[in-house]
């Protein structure tokens, strides 16, 4: 059995940033991750950007430089943290998925892995669980979500080139992705809960654009409605009666998306009577039956809990977060250490990120110092941009 001081499972940013204090600190520790470097970017579509600017998700002190000065895409920033890594001579054991995490007798833990040079089981004092928080969709749980042209994951616009494609969602990665698919000639519609898209929700350089194509009838927009089946070539769609926004009255317009738009503007959306109007008129105005060759389920992504389960940790709220002493991020199991997105459980409004995750590093490296650091929350974390 190997020994050691700390194991840190998870070879995102943070976590990457946690081994590299723990290596500038001289405590011995094994990194762990199941996936390659930054593994949850890798399903992200390609040359998607971060909302987030460079200077705000640059590690260790090591600047991200983006060609032009833009916000660097999930590529760029997968690349960034394997040069910081090369750069700074961390070891990180790549596709060494964890399996369990045992409790020892008179105290510390053994870690069990397996990778691709099959398995081990390491000895240690404390744990780091930088894990992060989007492992699965969030499903919706209704009947053809398992279907072959339906999905939670943006592939690209390419892939769906010259066919109608329905998103359901209405934050960011619904927004962006009928930006670009819009863009790359593919018919597109958004079903949404919500009567408006949320400004707290969507990027204020993001919202804008999508109301005015919706406005003009570019882009399709079924507001105040959500699946209840989805077969092959069309999605039913059901009206719903009230939002966590606010009341979407029966009178709520829908767009969708093909035929030419009037002048009249109300709430934001053109004042206009579609063929999803006059559908949910026939069936009582609460079901309509909406064409599509693709369905992509953007409704967000939920945490694997499974080690924090295991290990017996606190969980608070109805997002299970891990109860953690701010100062040092450790949870309620002595030992054991929380950072990152990880913290925030599976978050339906994202309140941890990169940008003001980096002091979780700081303070644990601290804490496993003996030196208890008491560092600010940034304050750039509640900024619009975040």
């Amino acid at each position: 059995m190997d020994r050691t001081g700390v194991v840190v499972i998870g070879a995102g940013p943070i976590g990457i940033e946690v081994a590299a204090g723990l290596k500038a600190s001289g405590l011995s520790y094994e990194h762990l991750e199941a996936g390659d470097l930054g593994a949850t970017m890798g399903w992200w579509a390609p040359d998607t950007r971060f909302f987030s600017s460079p200077e705000r998700i640059r590690i260790c002190d090591i600047p991200l430089v983006i060609p032009g000065e833009e916000k660097a895409t999930g590529e760029q920033y997968r690349d960034y943290l394997r040069g910081v890594v090369e750069q700074l001579g961390l070891r990180v054991r790549t596709h060494e998925r964890v399996l369990d995490i045992e409790a020892r007798d008179g105290g510390g833990f053994v870690v069990v892995s397996r990778g691709p040079a099959g398995g081990s089981r390491i000895a240690c004092d404390s744990v780091v669980l930088a894990t992060g928080n989007m492992d699965a969709p969030r499903l919706i749980g209704v009947p053809g979500e398992d279907l072959p042209h339906v999905s939670h994951y943006f592939r690209g616009p390419h892939h769906y080139y010259g066919r109608k494609v329905l998103i359901v969602g209405g934050k960011n990665s619904a927004a962006e992705a009928a930006l670009r698919l819009y863009r790359a000639g593919v018919e597109v519609s958004i079903s949404y809960r919500g009567r408006r898209f949320d400004p707290d929700r969507v990027k204020y350089w993001i919202r804008p654009e999508l109301e005015w194509l919706i406005e003009k009838g570019k882009i399709g927009f079924l507001p105040c409605t959500r699946p209840v089946e989805i077969e092959p070539g069309q999605v039913r769609l059901e009206r719903t009666s009230l939002t966590q926004y606010e009341e979407c009255p029966p009178g709520a317009e829908m767009h969708d998306g093909q035929q030419e738009r009037g002048e009249g503007v109300r709430n934001g959306l053109a004042d206009v009577e579609t063929h999803a109007d006059s559908e949910l008129a026939r069936s009582g105005g609460r079901r309509v039956e909406v064409p599509a060759d693709f369905v992509l389920l953007l409704t967000g992504y939920v945490q694997d809990q499974t080690f924090f389960e295991r290990l017996e940790l606190d969980l608070i709220g109805e997002e299970r977060r891990p109860m953690y002493d701010h100062d040092t991020m450790e949870t309620s199991v002595p030992g054991v250490y929380v950072a990152g997105t990880a913290c925030g459980g599976s978050q339906t409004r994202a309140r941890v990120f990169i940008e003001n995750s980096h002091v979780h590093a700081e303070r644990i490296v601290a804490a496993l110092t003996g030196d208890r650091l008491k560092a600010p929350e940034p304050s750039y974390g509640a900024m619009e941009e975040s």
